[in-house]
């Protein structure tokens, strides 16, 4: 049951303030309280309700103030923070924003040297120029438009959950923050994976076991620890990744031989491979969506920080690329993961194998606090929503989302076991899933919600919205039919999972054996659903 407590205040100063009432769960957590003249409840017969759709129904579809939704006004991340702990915690800036972006998607050119071997290095070339447009753009776009319009932690959740309702916003956040995790598991061991040449008994065994656990550990207390620093421990990973392979285009400048570029075979291409590889390295652009609620000023500063990754993640890839397959001469048998190295040195000497070693390790540490926090903010989100239970919104007193951390890191050391390819393949599997759930809810509430304010709005109308969701769509039918049956089967089994939980959470919270409860400083999305958009639920 839901409890309703109302502010004092005269309609004159409502009207004046053009807030809409929210609703709040039991007990009444999970936020803290909005400002001005707010009630914290929506119960349709409240005459402060009816008096409110009154005056705003017939401007529904009017032209509709920046920071509202559909007559309901954000009470934003800098207006009210949704708690006193929250408050402590320092929102991200543009820079360390762009290095989390980064993290999220890219990390470094690490893990990109199979495209050469799949494909050789023409094709792996154009590849990372062109595959950009055809999934990396639309992806940033959609994350821009999305996450500024809904500036708040649930992210990609919540444009689903505004779409097509609660049910397939749970099922949204459930594989996201799978998909999540299990790309998290990889980290660790890609990091051991590098260590292991100088230190080889972390190679195997008991060794490499209580290697990761202590890995994960010490990077889970960083998120633990605040955001921003977690931000800013991205800057220095992201400039010390990076820069072993600014010194090795440099150095590899002699060598060039331009027409080393030009190589293709296309009777001797491993498709599968080579899309794989460039789909693990160039997606993820949504994950930034679910910090919305940590970012100063969301509504500039993420559409910025996408652009400025994408630019930035794209040269990452492509000019180490460029000086490793121009500098060498071409077998594609070597080129796999972790080639870099002996590329770096052919072209420098064993120093600088050692540095590009090295900032691979750094990389992994960077990709995964990134993903982390990104998974545990999630669930935050979530929870602010009613969608989880109240627990998952409680903050620690660094303003972190202390139960989202555990739960993420838990699922990390239980993931970690599985080999590279089981946790690549898995991955994309569920990813696929969800974007399919982001693409169809952009295109909805453009449809159904278009006079809603959009600090960010893609400059194209409902067709071309329509149109920019079609060419990833149809990568993404290619990547689930070259995912193995095993791999399916699995998938498929945890996507089932969500179907049942989301039922069984609502059945502990209507016999309160759960708490749950809504943030007050959040619009009420679901009343928005039931009038426009068909609920896919029966």
């Amino acid at each position: 049951m839901q409890g309703s407590t109302e502010v004092p205040c005269t309609k004159e100063a409502a009207d004046q303030q053009q807030v809409i009432v929210v609703t709040t769960g039991v007990g009444g957590g999970g936020g803290g309280s909005c400002g001005g003249c707010v009630p914290s409840s929506t119960k349709p017969n409240d005459v402060g309700v009816d008096e409110k759709l009154r005056h705003t129904g017939s401007n529904r579809q009017a032209s509709i103030e920046m920071g509202e939704y559909n007559g309901v006004r954000y009470a934003g991340i800098d207006e009210a923070p949704p708690s006193p702990r929250a408050e402590k915690s320092r929102k991200v800036s543009l820079i360390p924003l762009v290095f989390l972006i980064f993290y999220e998607v890219s990390g470094g050119p690490f893990g990109v040297e199979d495209s050469v071997g799949a494909a050789g290095p023409l094709l792996a070339l154009v590849g990372f120029l062109v595959f950009p447009f055809i999934w990396s753009v639309p992806e940033a776009l959609i994350t821009a438009e999305m996450g500024t319009m809904f500036p708040e932690n649930g992210g990609y959740v919540v444009w689903v959950s505004a779409a097509l309702g609660e049910y397939w916003g749970f099922q949204q956040g459930w594989m996201k923050w799978l998909s999540g995790v299990i790309d998290n598991a990889l980290y660790p061991v890609l990091f051991l994976d590098y260590f292991k040449s100088v230190v080889p008994l972390v190679g195997h065994g008991y060794p490499r076991t209580l290697a990761v656990l202590i890995l994960t550990g010490i990077l889970t207390f960083m998120n633990y620890r605040g955001l921003t620093i977690v931000g800013w421990a991205a800057v220095l990973l992201g400039v010390v990744s990076i820069l072993p392979f600014v010194v090795m285009g440099l150095l590899a400048i002699p060598r060039m031989e331009p027409s080393r570029w030009l190589v293709v075979d296309l009777h001797n291409v491993k498709w599968g491979l080579y899309l794989n590889t460039l789909f693990w390295n160039l997606n993820y652009w949504d994950s930034i969506s679910t910090l919305a609620g940590e970012v100063e000023n969301p509504k500039k500063t993420l559409p910025k920080a996408l652009f400025f990754a994408l630019i930035f993640v794209v040269a990452a890839y492509f000019f180490p690329l460029l000086a490793g397959t121009g500098a060498i001469p071409l077998d594609r048998n070597q080129w796999s993961d972790g080639y870099f190295a002996d590329v770096a040195k052919i072209i420098g000497g064993t120093w600088l194998c050692w540095w590009i070693q090295g900032a691979a390790a750094m990389s992994n540490m960077g990709m995964f606090v990134a993903e982390m926090s990104s998974d545990s903010f999630q669930l935050l989100g979530m929870a602010e929503r009613g969608m989880l239970p109240e627990l998952f919104a409680k903050r620690s007193r660094h303003g972190t989302p202390l139960i989202g951390i555990l739960f993420s890191a838990s699922g990390v050391i239980l993931l970690s076991w599985l080999s590279f390819e089981e946790i690549i393949a898995a991955e994309n599997f569920l990813y696929c899933f969800g974007m399919i759930l982001e693409f169809i809810a952009f295109v909805v509430l453009r449809i159904k919600q278009p006079a809603v304010s959009r600090p960010y709005k893609i400059p194209l109308g409902t067709i071309g919205a329509i149109l920019i969701c079609i060419p990833p769509t149809l990568l993404i039918c290619v990547v689930l039919a070259l995912a193995s049956v095993k791999v399916m089967v699995i998938s498929l089994i945890a996507v089932a999972i969500g179907l049942v939980m989301h039922p069984a959470l609502k059945y502990c919270e209507k016999k309160r054996w759960l708490k749950f409860s809504v943030s007050s400083t959040l619009p009420d999305l679901q009343a928005d659903v039931h009038e426009n958009t068909r609920s896919l639920v029966p």
